[in-house]
């Protein structure tokens, strides 16, 4: 009998290194290393970000991965790499550039590595046909786009290609809102990542998404935020008839939330076990965030120890979400 595969769903990469700057794109980023195994990612001339080699190494990664007990990764782009703010054909190329690299770390090692990949999002039609032609599990999209929420129609060939091809479209949080209230400089951003979660949820309930494309899989990163919080108030509001925009969900708003899959990015097995009873052990994954400083250690001793028998359901699945465990 065949073993069952232990997936790590929310990993991310940076890529070694990155073209050059396309057309007068202020925030195209640049690489400055600082040593073998460190470097800098500069964008608009400001550090944005530390990293070492294991953004992009398939080594280091796979040691840790063999210390961790995870058989495969989804390797998926560092959210600020995701380039919405670039014109169409600046962002192509940059999205192009990165799945490249997705795709040697997958041909290197494809039993232990698969991807989610990038999409010029601000380009909706340009990005549907990255979508049909991308040889990738999924891709890995923003939170919004420049502000445009992911419930808006103009994103729907986006979805449909998706549906359509059977990949999974991983919601990250990007730029999040909130900072001005949070009053504690950029670095709590971090910190705002499940309320972007939640709001991109909300968005794609309120606009219809998971109603006008059924068979679409969406994951959302870091526990879905407040979403499992909410069905029961979803199914309150959309009872009393007491805020008629949800009708604009299509359907049972509280049955269409639990069509999300969720990522065990929430370091309280308390909470992980909130996550099970309310959208159902097989609608969660297993994530950690490698190799960021936020990252959840040792990710499978916490489904385990949170889920008991039911962890299973969320250790072993494929990359594209299914748990036929026979396809491994």
């Amino acid at each position: 009998m065949t073993r069952p595969i232990t997936t790590d769903f929310h990993t991310h990469t940076v890529p070694a290194d990155f073209p050059p700057v396309a057309g007068d794109e202020a925030l195209w980023p640049s690489m400055r290393r600082v040593s073998d195994s460190e470097a800098e990612v500069i964008i608009a001339g400001r550090v944005f970000r530390r990293i070492d080699a294991r953004s992009w190494d398939a080594g280091l990664r796979l040691a840790d991965m063999d210390r961790d007990g995870v058989d495969r990764q989804v390797l998926s782009p560092m959210p600020e790499l995701l380039s919405y703010w670039f014109a169409a054909d600046a962002a192509q190329r940059f999205c192009a550039h990165l799945n490249d690299a997705l795709a040697a770390m997958v041909a290197a090692r494809p039993d232990r590595f698969a991807a989610y990949g990038a999409v010029p999002l601000q380009a909706p039609d340009t990005a549907a046909g990255v979508v049909r032609e991308l040889a990738a599990a999924g891709i890995e999209i923003g939170s919004h786009v420049n502000g445009l929420p992911l419930g808006d129609r103009r994103l729907d060939p986006v979805y449909e290609a998706a549906e359509a091809e059977g990949m999974v479209v991983m919601v990250h949080a990007l730029h999040p809102a909130g900072l001005d209230r949070v009053g504690a400089g950029p670095d709590a951003a971090v910190s705002l990542f499940p309320v972007e979660s939640t709001l991109a949820a909300l968005s794609m309930l309120t606009g219809g998404v998971m109603a006008r494309f059924p068979g679409l899989k969406v994951l959302l990163a870091h526990g879905g935020g407040a979403l499992a919080m909410l069905s029961a108030r979803l199914a309150q509001v959309q009872a009393t008839a007491a805020l008629p925009h949800l009708a604009g969900c299509g359907g049972d708003a509280a049955a269409l939330s639990r069509r999300f899959h969720l990522d065990s990015i929430v370091y309280d097995p308390a909470v992980l076990r909130f996550l099970a009873a309310q959208q159902g052990a097989g609608r969660l994954v297993m994530g950690s965030d490698y190799p960021f400083a936020v990252m959840q250690t040792d990710p499978v001793a916490l489904v385990r120890g949170a889920l008991g028998d039911a962890a299973a359901a969320v250790l072993h699945r494929h990359p594209d979400l299914s748990d036929d465990v026979s396809r491994y």
